[in-house]
């Protein structure tokens, strides 16, 4: 048997790789993956700059947020109440209100999956793999069945996603040249897409897990920061290769239909690289993203709801959760928009929810210690995360009215 000390370094590994997974599977969900087949179909190459943005904005946000939540041991809300008394609630509704937007968008990409994989209707698909999220949270061991879920789901995307890229022969040289210098900016994808990789509740999925798992305080923080770096890591390569691997088909030539209701330009560009077995890959892929990122959205949604409440136990807030995932399944067959346009509209919309919570966190890395177990927090950390937060508040500003124009025009 394990003494103690294997024993905790076992569990915190553990938590520190579920940490990770939660986080790039909801960051590389069927929102960015529908949201980057449709910027890259309209913008071309030029969409390389927005994807380093988000990489870059990415890096900046987990490492605060994850810092700044396991040293106060408190969650993002309560630690905002803390700070600023009342923008906790403001923050916890915001990101309720976006986890919803995300949820729906997700059950719509779950179905979209199934459908490119075994025919099934969209409708019906949504319907199936919102009741199998359900199914983790009413599971007796659901913690231990998200790890693995999270884990499973997130190698089989990493590597489908690697395998299209390969089969696209993108050109690499124009993309390289225009992530550094492009053609124009679009501020409004870059906007959703950062919304969809770290914005909403995906600023917060990682580190509501550490916290759960007990990984916290100062003793803790070297792991943390490399468990974070870690994620960064994963989910910016995936991202730019799933890039490369949309804009080898958008090179070559091919049309790909991002409007209407039954676009899915995602499932068009598996499709053009490797035929039915593309599509069907694709499948996979969008609804091992779908289903994931339907668990992450909810769960980490509902772990701001203890803010309003004290006495929310665990097992009350699995039962809120299974509301939660349903008011999303009610709303997706309600809506009627087709599933690619709430896909990126609830980028877009987390985006522009992403300046609120990172204004918070700065100003208590910068001027509440006393939060933070007296923790010495790092100028340079500081120096970016209010670099990034004035740039986020700006983009959001410039894109807010493209964002809802383009849900209200779908």
């Amino acid at each position: 048997m394990a003494n103690p000390a294997q024993a905790f370094a076992q569990s915190r590994r553990a938590s520190l790789i579920a940490a990770i997974f939660m986080m790039a599977t909801s960051a590389i969900g069927p929102g960015f993956l529908t949201q980057t087949a449709t910027f890259t179909a309209t913008l071309g190459a030029a969409f390389a700059f927005g994807i380093l943005a988000s990489i870059l904005i990415d890096f900046v946000v987990q490492l605060n947020v994850w810092r700044i939540v396991t040293l106060s041991r408190r969650r993002a809300a309560e630690l905002a109440n803390c700070a600023v008394p009342g923008s906790g609630y403001v923050l916890a509704v915001l990101v309720i209100f976006g986890g919803l937007v995300f949820s729906i968008g997700n059950i719509a990409g779950a179905g979209l999956g199934l459908n490119a994989l075994i025919g099934l209707d969209p409708l019906w698909g949504g319907a199936l793999s919102a009741l199998i999220a359900i199914g983790v949270f009413t599971s007796h061991r659901a913690g231990v069945a998200m790890d693995r879920i999270m884990i499973a789901l997130g190698l089989v995307k990493v590597g489908l996603i690697a395998y299209a890229a390969f089969a696209a022969h993108p050109p690499l040289g124009e993309a390289l040249r225009q992530t550094v210098w492009p053609e124009f900016v679009d501020f409004a994808a870059i906007t959703t897409i950062v919304g969809g990789t770290v914005g909403g509740y995906i600023t917060y999925a990682g580190a509501h897990r550490l916290l759960d798992r007990g990984t916290v305080g100062v003793e803790n923080i070297e792991a943390v920061s490399k468990a974070a770096l870690t994620g960064i890591l994963v989910t910016g390569v995936v991202r730019y290769v799933l890039f490369l691997a949309i804009l080898g088909v958008v090179a070559s030539g091919v049309v790909i239909d991002v409007s209407g209701q039954g676009a899915n330009p995602a499932a068009q560009a598996f499709g053009e690289t490797a035929g039915k077995f593309g599509l069907m890959a694709f499948g996979l892929v969008l609804w091992a993203a779908g289903i994931s990122s339907v668990i992450g959205a909810s769960y980490t949604s509902m772990s701001f709801i203890t803010v309003f409440s004290d006495i929310i136990t665990e097992r009350v807030r699995h039962l809120v959760t299974v509301g939660f995932i349903l008011i999303a399944l009610f709303a997706y067959l309600a809506l009627g928009k087709p599933p690619a346009a709430l896909l990126v509209f609830a980028g877009g919309f987390n985006g522009l929810i992403l300046p609120l919570g990172l204004s918070i966190f700065m100003y208590v890395g910068w001027r509440r210690a006393d939060l933070l177990d007296g923790y010495h927090y790092p100028r340079w950390l500081l120096v970016l995360g209010v670099m990034t937060c004035v740039l986020s508040w700006y983009m959001a500003f410039k894109s807010a009215g493209a964002i809802f124009a383009f849900v209200i025009g779908s």
